[in-house]
């Protein structure tokens, strides 16, 4: 479901958001995305069908209980086997909200507010994932005006 643009300000989700994320596949093993989260450390990881087209998405949260025994460094090879048989799509949330390149950041900020959650996916006319927009993101750009101004004089 992708929100609808507004422009009530001169920041858009291009300005900040953090160009190509990783994604992975709704199909891949549930253990790929638990390496990918953790190598990469983030949080968030957009899910794409076998046409790249976003689907869902995939956090720390959805993988709960697993995270933290991963992350306390538990024997990790003992729970490989039977996550490699398990799908990205067990686990992931379907159904995401998602902006376009343009939107307004004040209207990304309200969507993140109002659905609760932590990172929202940018996407191209054909849904394919162009950018992530994570709390983070949002934090960075309001705590440091200079960063934004750079970002923005790019644009322009």
């Amino acid at each position: 479901m992708r929100a609808a643009s507004s422009q009530s300000t001169n920041m858009i989700a291009a300005d900040i958001m953090t160009d190509n994320p990783r994604t992975i596949r709704s199909t891949d093993p549930v253990s790929d995305a638990v390496d990918l989260l953790h190598s990469m450390n983030v949080r968030h990881l957009p899910v794409v069908d076998g046409r790249g087209q976003l689907i869902g998405m995939l956090s720390d949260r959805d993988l709960g209980p697993l995270m933290r025994t991963l992350v306390e460094g538990a024997e990790v090879e003992r729970m490989v086997v039977p996550l490699s048989e398990r799908a990205v799509a067990d686990f992931m949330t379907g159904g995401v909200v998602s902006v376009g390149v343009d939107a307004d950041v004040s209207e990304v900020i309200e969507l993140m507010l109002t659905e609760r959650i932590g990172a929202i996916p940018v996407v191209d006319d054909a849904d394919n994932v162009c950018g992530i927009i994570s709390y983070v993101d949002i934090l960075r750009v309001l705590g440091a005006p200079k960063e934004l101004e750079r970002r923005t004089s790019v644009r322009t």
